[in-house]
């Protein structure tokens, strides 16, 4: 009996000194060991703070270009903490990681929500209203930079693709358009039409050239024609 307690006994020794001599360890190895910054340093707000402290200050459009620069720079941080955040918590779940790097990234989710809350109260500084749509235009000049990047990423890979499968000649597809045919029992186009006013018509005729306002006219007779001539010269002969 006793020949089975001493070798228990040291086991238990044993286990003991080894648990506490590696929750030690540990505790040593986590205050020594410091955590990397969740991102690196904030470059856009850098900015924006020293063109603030600049002397002579500066003008109000490029302030509020570098606030916007700094709200774009946000919305890449807000991005990436979404998908950082599941693949941690997975991760956690599991045992895979420490407490260590999810404090780390709860300390860097806070941050960014201060961030954020000092990007809307500068912007409502410039404008009343501005803080609520800035990060909506920063979201915006994201995914237009994403856009231009892809596109530009095909416009290089391109050429290599089409050297790589032996395209040689580019096909540029062409359209025709044919006009409609003209209809058989359609009515016919109509033809322009002229109008001529009353005054048009007065300026036609010729001015009288033998007949003065004072020689009588005829009934039916036009002035200037040989007719009003002739009328004339009777009544002379008359008189």
């Amino acid at each position: 009996m006793a020949s089975l307690l001493v070798p228990a006994a040291y086991l238990a020794v044993l286990v003991a000194a080894l648990l506490v001599f590696g929750r030690i360890y540990r505790k040593r190895v986590a205050a020594s060991r410091r955590l990397e910054p969740w991102f690196p340093a904030h470059h856009e707000r850098d900015i924006y703070v020293s063109l603030l402290q600049c002397d002579p200050p500066a003008h109000d459009g490029l302030i509020k270009a570098a606030l916007v620069r700094r709200a774009v720079a946000d919305v890449h941080r807000i991005f990436r903490l979404r998908e950082d955040k599941a693949a941690l918590s997975n991760l956690l779940q599991r045992g895979s990681i420490g407490d260590d790097l999810w404090t780390s990234f709860l300390a860097a989710e806070k941050e960014l929500e201060a961030e954020i809350l000092e990007v809307v109260t500068e912007a409502e500084t410039f404008k009343q209203g501005w803080g609520n749509l800035i990060f909506q235009t920063a979201a915006e000049i994201v995914q237009n930079e994403k856009l231009r990047e892809g596109m530009n990423k095909v416009f290089h890979s391109r050429p290599q693709l089409e050297a790589k499968y032996g395209v040689t000649k580019r096909i540029i597809p062409t359209i025709t358009i044919n006009p409609p045919p003209p209809q058989a029992n359609g009515p016919a186009p109509a033809t322009p039409t002229t109008t001529v006013s009353a005054k048009q018509l007065q300026q036609s005729f010729p001015s009288p050239t033998n007949a003065t306002s004072s020689e009588p006219v005829s009934d039916g007779a036009v002035p200037g024609s040989p007719t009003a001539s002739v009328t004339s010269k009777k009544a002379k002969k008359r008189k």
